[in-house]
């Protein structure tokens, strides 16, 4: 019986030996491929994919009236997305086109009162050439008369009337001239007050053209062609300016980043092919190719970032974002999200 045992494992002994040397070829070929893997290509899953995503902010304060989108909706560039009740606007608007009304008919007034100043100037300028005729006329009736009176021709009387027509002749001219000179500056006046009112009109009407563009900023229509995110207003909610209301993410452009370590990007340069794997879809290789690398390391953006003038330093290996273009888009459309996270494979050899 113990012969029997002692035979059986001698049988056994030449295949544990076989299937242990077949383990160890498979584990040297399997170590020698991820060797000569490791050597030839530079790998990270330290990347995701990303897009452009743009927010939706009102420009005007006001209530939601009505909600054109719903969640995850496709939208195209110029689409109406929502929109602001604007009947306060709109009455605002009536009364400055009133108030801008009623300051067109006083600059007709003002207008008018400088023409009807003007005419009135021309006729103390009549006045006054009128008036200096009679001065010069009366001057001479008195000259004359002084003479008659010397030789005695004519009585003291007559040389008095035509002394007094004299001065009277004269002191019209001066009430003429100081009407002529309170005409003048009357205009000046009246010409000073018109040029404000026009000033005045002017920015009355910029301020119109201004509240019309508010009022057509409570239509928000879509920046840009994509998907609506989640909203984050209902009807009837009162949303200040700026706030975000929600975001539009394009459909149509895609990239992947891919964060390598600063050992890894020695032989990176632009137009490098590149193996792109996404966890979601793990069976879908993707091909793109190094289309920029990052002036500065990820830390470098942070809100704090190291410095090692400090005193306290702990050297830690750097990451510096790779910007990835996908070849042939559109045939992955579907399966691409922003934000999805992926493996990103670089043959260096």
């Amino acid at each position: 019986m113990e012969n029997q045992v002692t035979q059986s494992k001698k049988k056994k002994s030449p295949v544990r030996m076989i299937v242990i040397i077949i383990l160890l070829v498979a584990g040297a070929i399997y170590g020698f491929k991820k060797i000569s893997f490791a050597l030839a290509h530079e790998s990270t899953d330290n990347a995701q994919v990303e897009t452009q995503i743009s927010p939706v902010l009102p420009r005007v304060a006001g209530y939601v009236k009505n909600i054109a989108v719903n969640d995850y909706d496709s939208v195209k560039a110029g689409q109406l997305l929502v929109e602001l009740d604007d009947a306060e606007l709109q009455t605002q608007l009536l009364q400055m086109e009133a108030d801008l009304k009623a300051s067109e008919a006083d600059i007709q007034n003002a207008k008018a009162s400088l023409n009807s100043t003007v005419v009135s100037l021309d006729v103390n300028k009549g006045t006054i050439n009128l008036n200096n005729v009679k001065v010069k006329q009366a001057e001479e009736d008195y000259n004359r008369n002084k003479n008659l009176f010397a030789d005695q021709a004519i009585t003291k009387k007559q040389l008095d009337d035509s002394r007094f027509a004299y001065e009277q002749a004269t002191q019209q001219v001066k009430n003429s001239q100081s009407d002529l000179t309170s005409a003048q500056s009357k205009i000046s006046v009246i010409d000073a007050a018109l040029k404000k009112a026009e000033a005045s009109l002017d920015a009355k009407k910029a301020a119109i053209e201004q509240q019309k563009l508010k009022i057509s900023y409570t239509k928000i229509f879509a920046p840009m062609s994509g998907k609506i995110g989640k909203r984050n207003i209902s009807a009837g909610q009162f949303v200040q300016t700026g706030t975000p209301l929600f975001s539009i993410v394009n459909d149509t452009t895609y990239w992947v980043v891919a964060n390598f370590k600063e050992t890894q990007i020695k032989k990176f340069h632009e137009g490098m092919q590149v193996e792109i794997e996404l966890d979601a879809y793990p069976d879908q290789k993707i091909e793109g190719s190094i289309a920029s690398l990052s002036e500065a390391t990820g830390a470098r953006f942070s809100l704090l970032p190291p410095d090692n003038a400090s005193g306290n330093f702990v050297k830690v290996t750097q990451r510096v974002p790779v910007k990835i273009a996908i070849k042939d888009i559109d045939k992955y459309r579907n399966i691409l999200r922003a934000g999805l996270s992926a493996d990103v494979v670089v043959p260096v050899k």
